[in-house]
């Protein structure tokens, strides 16, 4: 499928089929496309975490409202804020881009300096909040790369943050959930797959400045 193919065929799955499972180098391209997502210096503040065994998804259908999706799905990405984004971090994260785009060590001092500045001028509530929204770029990348390989998804809101983190141990990695991605095959039983798409006239949403 082109991308505007994929995405008219792609909706929020609410009924998957729990015996179709996503390949190794399908999640592959999914997870390597939300790491490739655009974020805010670089900085890369979140990690995904892929919970695949059904004991888990199970128990965390109580923490998700009861969505049935959890359960179903071959598997869950939990997409999580990091909550030790601090001067080390960032220090660290330049070192790397040294390394990979072969600089001298040193040589992005002052950059390191001065994103320093700006993310730890934040308090610690809005330094999450800040690597939260990013989450959301990863999130969208994610769906497209969903699309485009032919695996349904879901993103969902509608959870427990804490009680997610508690679970699945997010606090010992300096992680707090943010939204959940469940990814699988639509069931044949999810009449939502068949409902038209409604989305506003494209020329209802566009304003064009200049020629």
């Amino acid at each position: 499928m082109n991308l505007i193919d994929a995405f008219n065929w792609r909706y929020a799955t609410k009924q998957f089929d729990p015996s179709k499972k996503v390949s190794a180098e399908d999640l592959e391209t999914i997870l390597v496309a939300g790491n490739l997502a655009a974020t805010s210096y670089g900085l890369q503040p979140f990690k995904f975490v892929v919970v695949s065994d059904q004991q888990t998804q199970d128990e965390l259908v109580p923490f998700s409202y009861n969505q049935p999706q959890v359960s179903q799905a071959s598997h869950v990405i939990v997409l999580a804020a990091r909550t030790d984004v601090d001067e080390a971090f960032i220090r660290t994260m330049a070192r790397l881009t040294e390394k990979v785009r072969d600089l001298p060590q040193g040589e992005l001092d002052g950059y390191a300096k001065q994103m320093i500045g700006a993310v730890m001028s934040m308090s610690d509530e809005q330094r999450i909040h800040w690597a939260q929204k990013q989450i959301y770029i990863a999130l969208a990348n994610m769906m497209a790369a969903c699309a485009t390989v032919g695996v349904d998804s879901c993103p969902m809101e509608g959870f427990v943050p804490a009680q997610y983190d508690r679970l699945l141990n997010l606090g010992e990695h300096n992680l707090t959930a943010t939204v959940v991605l469940p990814v699988g095959y639509r069931s044949d039983d999810d009449e939502q797959q068949n409902f038209a798409k409604v989305r506003n006239p494209i020329d209802q949403m566009v304003i064009h400045h200049g020629v």
